[in-house]
């Protein structure tokens, strides 16, 4: 990473640290990059977490000490909550993020984030393939949605739509 950011001059790419289990862990990943040469906050570096698991959630304002923000895999994050695998014959049929534990567990996390200066996004698949999810995270204050290409203007049109309603769009 630092030599991609040396060789090119690209100074806005961050760091997702995914699966990180305890902001015990978060030290030593950040100490390990920082071994490495890349060091969270110079040259603009950030390094944000991946929240996945229910630790990342329930301990964010730990998390928040040590990373610059959150970013929600909503696909890993729900197959854990409902414990199950989504590509299962016998239980896939069950994951679906718009679940109220996964849509607690989000605006949870958004709300811990946000108490520390944190920014939040998220990664998953969610917010491209049910409109009404990305709908329910921006209501909460989510900071980025990622979207697929075939999912922009259809998932576009209901967050400007209930960005109007909440005065900020």
């Amino acid at each position: 990473m630092k030599r991609v950011r040396e060789e090119t001059g690209l100074k806005n790419l961050h760091v997702m640290v995914p699966f990180c289990r305890t902001p015990e862990e978060g030290e030593k990943v950040l100490k390990a990059m920082a071994e490495g040469g890349l060091r969270r906050g110079e040259e603009g570096l950030e390094v944000y977490v991946m929240a996945e698991i229910f630790s990342n959630v329930l301990e964010a304002e730990a998390f928040a000490e040590l990373f610059d923000g959150f970013s929600i895999g909503s696909n890993d994050l729900t197959q854990l909550a409902l414990g199950l695998d989504r590509d299962s014959e016998r239980v896939g049929h069950l994951f679906d993020e718009r679940r109220e534990t996964v849509k607690r567990l989000a605006a949870m996390l958004i709300e811990k984030a946000h108490a520390k200066g944190k920014k939040v996004g998220i990664c998953g698949q969610a917010p491209s393939d049910y409109p009404e999810f990305a709908a329910f995270l921006v209501e909460r204050g989510i900071d980025s949605l990622s979207l697929n290409p075939d999912a922009l203007l259809r998932t576009g049109r209901k967050v400007a739509e209930v960005e109007k309603t909440l005065g900020i769009g």
